[in-house]
């Protein structure tokens, strides 16, 4: 609950700081354009340094709006390569056996990436059957190896959201309600 309240009371004063100015981003030490495509659980830490004489010499001109650093709980992320392919997703529609003439199905899972480049499953947000999900699950296991997220040259585990909808382009059916008065 804490962690609600005090991640929810940094976005409302980071919101109100980045709309009065235009602060320099630095994640992981490095300056970027933008935090926005950062997912929260991918952040360790977030730091602001006001705009004063110590951080302009640190950061230079730039930094005359304030700083806002970001520390990342990887240096580098987890990435997917196999054959060509670098999307997971776009990894598992090819290797799950799903043809057109069946209905559509959609899961989105939460995997874990391991030190060791494996992936497994650790939570699953939503799945619209259990046939679909269990083909999904087989893929999964034998899919290759990811390179593993890294901090200080170890490997670390990361976590990574999956969401897919097979057959590729085909609608899901509306789902019926019924309203008792």
């Amino acid at each position: 609950m804490l962690k609600l309240i005090t991640t929810t009371l940094f976005t409302l004063l980071l919101a109100t700081t980045l709309l009065a100015q235009q602060p320099l981003y630095v994640v992981n030490g490095k300056v970027v354009d933008s935090i926005d495509a950062i997912p929260q659980a991918d952040i360790e830490s977030i730091e602001t340094l006001p705009a004063d004489e110590e951080s302009i010499a640190l950061w230079g001109a730039r930094a005359s709006e304030g700083v806002i650093m970001v520390r990342l709980i990887y240096d580098t992320p987890a990435t997917f390569s196999f054959e060509g392919v670098t999307n997971f997703t776009t990894y598992l529609a090819k290797s799950v056996e799903w043809s057109d003439d069946m209905p559509a199905e959609r899961a989105s899972l939460r995997i874990s990436i391991a030190t060791d480049g494996t992936a497994t499953i650790c939570e699953v947000l939503d799945s619209s059957s259990r046939q679909f999900l269990k083909r999904i699950e087989r893929a999964i296991e034998s899919a290759p190896r990811w390179q593993p997220a890294m901090r200080n040259g170890k490997a670390i585990e990361s976590l990574h959201l999956v969401n897919i909808q097979l057959p590729l382009g085909k609608q899901l059916p509306s789902e019926h309600y019924v309203i008792i008065r």
